[in-house]
């Protein structure tokens, strides 16, 4: 689509030289008399750059988070993609998090060739689907709230196995807090066994495995690999620490660890039904979706899946999928969104 960009009527612009500097994480909030603790202005005190900002030197002020920058809401912070995307654009572009939750809040999600397949596949082939992703309202990499409406429509549709591997993040959200999304869904799979048996149908929707963002799973660059390979063996078969739920175990691995949540080692979830066995591997046939928006951690756990000259790691066992990602990672990945 073709976007013409208009000048705005009060703006008159500034005469030359402008020089545009970036300062990356640094905003000017001024929430109260005492200042914010987070403020390295008021921390710093640099005396050039104050100046600078109390002389018409400097014109504009912007806004760098909310929905400013594309972002839900104005409760929402800025990251990465605001200043890739969004910073000189001319206009508000719609981020991750806003064009997952616009598709999932107006039905489109849903009407998606895409998500009928998986729906499609799961049914005709009695065949669960895995959720892989961050457990988290950061709204940096997925939220929780996403996730939620997607195992709302497996529910919907009749899907009889969901299973879910979360990732704890604190890093976009409190460092200790990863109780409150696990609970959280948690008790959502819950209502949804227990409404189950009151119909008299079969639910299998539990938390399978899961661990910390940093050391499970969700590497980028390339940096390492072998937090891919930890978290592809405890999702796709069953490896790791054996705990009998999820909130067990990241209770007991603070105890013995004493990290924040995203460095928490991964862990499984053993069956009830088949004590001494995890309650969930991905086998061949099975559907799989990778719930988190933003591409650079996404991108080296679904070439894990997809790639058949996959060389990151050796695979134990590469199981035929149905593989789908959020939003579009990389086009060369051929995943579908």
């Amino acid at each position: 689509m073709d976007f013409q960009l208009k000048r705005l009527a009060h703006y008159s612009g500034v005469k030359g030289p402008l020089l545009l500097i970036i300062m990356d994480g640094i905003g000017l909030y001024r929430g109260n008399d005492d200042g914010y603790p987070g403020n390295a202005f008021d921390i710093a005190a640099p005396g050039n750059l104050i100046n600078l900002l109390s002389t018409e030197k400097i014109t504009a002020k912007i806004k760098a988070h909310g929905t400013a920058v594309g972002m839900p809401s104005d409760d929402d912070q800025g990251n990465s993609e605001v200043g890739h995307n969004a910073m000189g654009a001319g206009r508000v572009i719609a981020q991750g998090a806003q064009l997952v939750a616009d598709a999932i809040n107006s039905g489109r999600l849903f009407e998606s060739r895409t998500w009928k397949d998986i729906i499609n596949n799961a049914l005709t082939e009695k065949t669960p689907v895995h959720f892989i992703g961050l457990l988290s309202d950061g709204n940096v990499h997925s939220n929780i709230s996403h996730l939620i409406s997607l195992i709302g429509s497996c529910d919907a549709a009749g899907l009889e196995e969901v299973y879910v591997h979360g990732l704890l993040d604190g890093r976009d959200v409190p460092p200790l807090s990863a109780l409150r999304y696990f609970g959280e869904l948690d008790d959502y799979l819950w209502a949804l066994r227990l409404q189950a048996i009151r119909d008299g149908k079969k639910r299998r929707y539990y938390i399978a495995s899961g661990g910390g963002r940093m050391v499970t799973t969700m590497d980028r660059y390339e940096a390492d690999w072998s937090i891919v390979e930890r978290g592809y063996n405890a999702h796709v078969l069953g490896e790791g620490p054996a705990f009998p739920d999820a909130l067990t175990a990241i209770r007991m691995l603070r105890e013995e660890h004493r990290v924040d949540d995203q460095y928490l080692p991964h862990w499984v979830v053993q069956d009830p039904e088949s004590p001494g066995k995890p309650i969930a591997e991905i086998k061949d046939g099975h559907n799989v979706i990778f719930f988190n928006f933003r591409g650079d951690r996404a991108m080296e756990i679904s070439r894990a899946f997809v790639e058949d000259n996959f060389k990151g790691f050796t695979r134990k066992f590469h199981p035929k999928v149905f593989y789908a990602g959020m939003t579009e990672y990389d086009g060369d990945l051929h995943i579908p969104p």
